[in-house]
């Protein structure tokens, strides 16, 4: 835990309190306190407040304390942090009375709450932080169970000829926003976790995010082997029996953590497969209570509810039936005379011969399962039909519960100040209510474009200056600036693609016609610009050969420096894309996408989705709010059809966007298009938020496996 580098006076006593809780990240007056405090070291921290204060001058402490102005911004955060840590007057307590006393255990493997907590690789981990920070603001009785992994996530560079370079930095714990969990007893809370026939020790770490808490697991003790310190060290790495080894210590270790700290959860609430081995904890916690193991996996199923992500098979870890034996050969206890039928919730044969599927254990051992879009819901129950082979399609248990993001995570000041001046001064609290988000029409168009004009500003100013830093630190040469974006005008059409690189998501698809497309951003007049981000994952060689093509075609004179890659994408580098491209690109495989959260960040902002009609735009697009990539599917090999997309996409950009943003009125507005960005932050606040996922979640999902176990399937 950091320890502040001057004295706090007593006026200003709870800085360090307020910097530990996550809450300061989405809550504007919170921010502004260390913003105002000291901007440069503000920015020179990326925004990390327990680093501040670890860094801070005595004097500009001192400054701040006598300052009304900051006295007054710092008073309301810290009444408001306290706010945040009652449980009355919340909706779950006006709306929920059910919950009231229960606990509802978040098990994921990553989670993105804030670039200084580096423990997250994308999506998964996003949906996660989001759903933590409404489960706060709604006051649902959540704790999160994940790990603590000292080098996180890499860092991404690219070389000279545009090959991904991984490095991986240990977490500086003490600029971390983390201190040790403490049990009922008042001492640091160690778990041990039996794995093979050994025995491994977790530390646990508390992260503050408002109401929430979340906890980490963390092996690198010096009570354990090397290799075993060694295994949650990094997200998603090492082989798979890394990957099956730091899946028994989130599942069982998670359960039993939660135990040594004295909770009790009333439901289980599983994001991905990674954590399907909570079930097996506790079938063997009841069977050792004196319960039948029958039983046992009625009352787990009853209180377990599982989010499956991905459509794409490489995306649910299944291992050799041995090697789960063999890791779980200390695990049993009085579980051991039903080894058996428990493996065989596990057992699945994808095509390749019979493996331990973590996802068929999931669904095999919850009683509530849910899709993260309609048409994922869909795509879930063809996939996994094996599973109940009796059950009609149509009745098989699988919902769709959309995924949503965290709108005062994502919202840009610029953008909130207008709706706060137009929607009323509470409509982020019923940010949900589409009647609400109606009154977005009623902006006058000169708002909004301003807003978009200062947001595609900052997110160049933002280019340049990181290209700065290359230059400077790296030494990089003139080509490779202009690949990073310093030739990008800030008037000129920008569209971004910012995702992991992986094939399915095909990111080279703009480039399929390199002739026509050079075309398109070279037109005068009505030039168009791209700005790309993303990383591979490390052990994807097919992914790093489609992020070199895209380096290369930055590199190549022929785009006129108009295709930017902006490298090391995280957390501060999406929101600046997010807000500031004008049409957020995405040109998945349909339907390999299962949801996508990126494009309803880049919506609420003003810039209006250009995608494939899968995930969340299938039922978000209206035909006023964006464009669909929309060409014709009658071929069946994927060469051909990328082409067909690629296609309609070029039509797309020469026929209806590119016009659109350049059609001005004498007073320099793009009315069409300010009518389409209007249209995207109408319909996609309210629907697409975690505002509405997370009450769902709480009707659907937990409120029902709070009143009774579910039927065994």
């Amino acid at each position: 835990m950091t320890t502040p580098s001057v004295q706090l006076p007593d006026r200003a006593g709870r800085l360090g309190e307020l910097a530990r809780d996550l809450w300061w990240s989405w809550n504007p007056p919170a921010r502004q306190v260390f913003r105002t405090l000291d901007y440069p070291l503000w920015r020179l921290t990326a925004h990390n407040p327990v680093r501040m204060l670890g860094l801070v001058q005595q004097a500009a402490v001192d400054a701040a304390v006598a300052d009304p102005r900051w006295l007054a911004m710092y008073d309301q955060a810290v009444t408001g942090l306290d706010a945040a840590h009652s449980a009355r007057a919340t909706w779950c307590a006006r709306e929920c009375p059910a919950l009231s006393g229960a606990t509802i255990a978040y098990f994921s493997a990553e989670f993105a709450l804030h670039q200084s907590l580096p423990i997250y690789a994308g999506g998964l981990g996003v949906l996660a932080g989001d759903h933590c920070k409404e489960a706060s603001d709604l006051g649902v009785p959540l704790v999160g169970v994940g790990f603590m992994y000292p080098q996180g996530y890499f860092h991404q560079s690219i070389t000279v000829d545009g090959w991904q370079q991984e490095t991986y930095e240990r977490l500086e714990w003490a600029d971390a926003p983390i201190e040790p969990a403490l049990t009922p007893d008042g001492v640091p809370c160690v778990t041990a976790v039996p794995l093979g026939n050994r025995t491994v020790l977790a530390a646990v770490w508390l992260v503050r995010v408002g109401r929430v808490t979340l906890y980490l697991l963390d092996t690198d003790l010096e009570e354990n082997a090397p290799w075993d310190r060694d295994l949650s060290a990094r997200l998603y790495g090492g082989d798979r029996e890394t990957r099956v080894q730091q899946e028994i210590i989130l599942g069982v270790g998670g359960v039993r953590v939660l135990r040594q700290l004295g909770i009790t959860p009333s439901v289980y609430h599983l994001n991905e497969g990674h954590a399907a081995f909570v079930v097996l904890q506790r079938i063997r916690d009841l069977c050792e209570r004196g319960m039948d193991y029958d039983a046992a996996l009625a009352q787990v199923r009853g209180t377990t509810v599982f989010t499956t992500h991905t459509p794409v098979a490489a995306g649910h870890d299944a291992f050799p039936f041995s090697t789960v034996e063999n890791y779980l050969a200390g695990a049993w206890g009085d579980l051991g005379p039903y080894r058996e039928r428990f493996l065989a919730l596990g057992h699945y044969d994808n095509g390749g011969g019979a493996m331990f599927n973590m996802t068929a254990l999931a669904l095999r051992s919850a009683g509530a399962v849910n899709g993260v879009s309609q048409l994922h819901r869909d795509v879930t129950k063809e996939m996994w039909q094996p599973i109940w082979p009796d059950t009609p399609r149509e009745q098989l248990p699988v919902r769709a519960l959309t995924n949503g993001i965290h709108v005062p995570t994502w919202l840009s000041a610029e953008m909130a100040a207008v709706l706060d001046r137009h929607l009323g001064p509470d409509w982020l609290q019923r940010h949900d209510d589409p009647a609400v988000c109606d009154a977005v029409l009623d902006v006058p168009d000169e708002e909004i474009w301003a807003a978009r004009q200062a947001l595609r500003t900052f997110l160049f100013q933002f280019i340049r200056e990181r290209a700065r830093e290359r230059w400077t630190h790296e030494g990089w040469s003139g080509t490779r600036l202009v690949a990073a974006g310093t030739m990008f005008d800030q008037n000129t059409l920008t569209l971004g693609f910012a995702r992991r690189f992986t094939a399915y998501k095909r990111p080279d698809l703009i480039f399929s016609d390199p002739d026509r497309l050079a075309r398109i951003l070279n037109a005068p007049g009505r030039q168009v610009q791209i700005v790309m981000a993303g990383k591979a994952h490390p052990a994807d060689d097919v992914g790093k050969h489609f992020l070199q093509r895209v380096y290369r075609h930055a590199l190549d004179p022929k785009f006129g420096g108009r295709i930017a890659f902006v490298d090391d994408y995280d957390l501060h580098v999406a929101h600046f894309l997010v807000q500031g491209c004008d049409v957020w690109l995405n040109n998945p495989r349909k339907p390999l996408e299962a949801s996508g959260t990126s494009g309803m960040k880049a919506a609420i902002n003003g810039t209006p989705n250009c995608s494939i009609g899968d995930g969340w735009w299938a039922e978000g697009f209206t035909g006023a709010n964006g464009w669909l990539i929309e060409g014709p599917t009658a071929s069946r090999e994927p060469g051909e059809q990328d082409w067909i997309d690629a296609q309609a996409l070029y039509a797309l950009l020469e026929e209806r966007i590119v016009p659109a943003f350049y059609a001005r009125d004498l007073h320099g507005v793009p009315r069409q298009w300010v009518q389409i960005v209007k249209e995207a932050i109408r319909t996609v606040l309210p629907r697409f938020s975690t505002r509405r996922m997370v009450k769902e979640y709480v009707r659907e999902m937990y409120g029902p496996a709070l009143r009774a176990p579910l039927p065994v399937a």
